[in-house]
């Protein structure tokens, strides 16, 4: 088996508990910024759309990914579970991050769809992003990495 069949747990189908885990590695792996690292949670063939850009396949993921990390400092995401059943996830998410010095937080919905060895199949992202000061800043724990276990989800920072 190669990495790239290797199952990545948990599998569908999902219950609460197992979906909880399957959206805080998700979150975990985009604070790593390491845009590899992400895309092997993904099919090879994965399709997604992310904002206005449609994609196939895991080279198009790192090669978007690698562009976004490039051009958002300090990024920083906090992803929630919104709802699952099945083989199908979806989470409510906020990021923050800095674009040619200006501050943003980002708001957003995915939907998510996971093949039976438990990599992403289909990913559809919407977000909004919204110019703040920096003294707005919700996400303040040293990155790139993840979000420390302490730290509060989107509730608990009033998202």
């Amino acid at each position: 088996m190669t990495e790239l069949e290797i199952p990545r747990p948990p599998l569908p189908p999902f219950t609460h508990e197992t979906a909880l885990l399957k959206v805080r590695a998700a979150e975990d792996a985009w604070n790593s910024r390491d845009p590899e690292r992400v895309a092997l949670a993904y099919t090879i063939d994965s399709e997604w759309r992310n904002r206005d850009v449609f994609l196939r396949g895991r080279e198009a993921v790192i090669e978007l990914l690698t562009r976004k990390w490039a051009r958002e400092e300090e990024y920083r995401l906090v992803k929630d579970l919104w709802a699952f059943t099945g083989n199908r996830i979806a989470v409510r998410f906020q990021y923050e991050c800095r674009t040619e010095g200006q501050w943003y937080r980002c708001y957003g919905n995915e939907q998510w769809e996971f093949a039976d060895n438990g990599l992403m199949r289909r990913r559809e992202a919407s977000v909004n992003d919204v110019a703040i000061a920096e003294s707005e800043r919700r996400f303040r724990w040293d990155g790139p990495g993840p979000r420390p276990q302490d730290y509060p989800g989107l509730i608990g920072v009033g998202g």
